[in-house]
């Protein structure tokens, strides 16, 4: 798959950061995501590595995002993807109803490259360690990232937004189909 923009929601900008693209490739039971952000990058909060694990609360600072679901179904998952390589995993039944997936089982294999211009995340996720019917399935999948610069300011990024607050949540967002 070629590489899609996200867009930035239109009420909050940044002062850093001017283009974030996505790509979400399936191979077999896996899920590999790649993001770019272009900008000055010297003017973004971007987490110092650490230990690969599960972090809580990722989306309040610059992290990379996917949802995936069941094509037609409600039920989804969450994964957030920090600069770190600390991760977050979510299982929800509908619309925002449900909990942390708290399994180092699921750990993604999580990747990032960065220089002054550009800061590249790619993760793969094992679909079975998730739920192995979304290995298998056609899938929909929203890919999104925020973005905090230095002075805290947070701008949000996905491939589609509805007006108001940002909400990668809705259904809307999940504006990317697999087979």
């Amino acid at each position: 798959m070629t590489p899609v923009a996200l867009t930035r929601h239109p009420d909050l900008p940044s002062a850093a950061v001017r283009d974030v693209s996505a790509r979400c490739i399936r191979r077999g039971g896996k899920l590999k995501f790649d993001y770019v952000a272009v900008g000055a990058l010297d003017r973004v909060r971007i987490p110092s590595p650490q230990a690969p694990g599960i972090g809580e609360r990722l989306w309040e600072h610059t992290c990379f995002e996917a949802f995936i679901r069941v094509q037609g179904e409600s039920a989804y998952h969450e994964l957030n993807f920090a600069p770190s390589g600390v991760w977050a995993a979510f299982a929800f039944e509908r619309y925002r109803e449900g909990a942390a997936l708290i399994d180092a089982a699921r750990d993604p294999r999580i990747a990032v490259q960065s220089d002054a211009a550009r800061f590249t995340l790619e993760a793969t996720v094992d679909l079975d360690h998730l739920s192995p019917h979304l290995a298998r399935a056609p899938l929909s999948i929203g890919l999104s990232a925020v973005i905090e610069d230095r002075d805290g300011a947070l701008s949000y990024w996905a491939l589609a937004h509805l007006p108001g607050k940002p909400d990668f949540h809705h259904a809307h967002a999940f504006a990317l189909e697999l087979e």
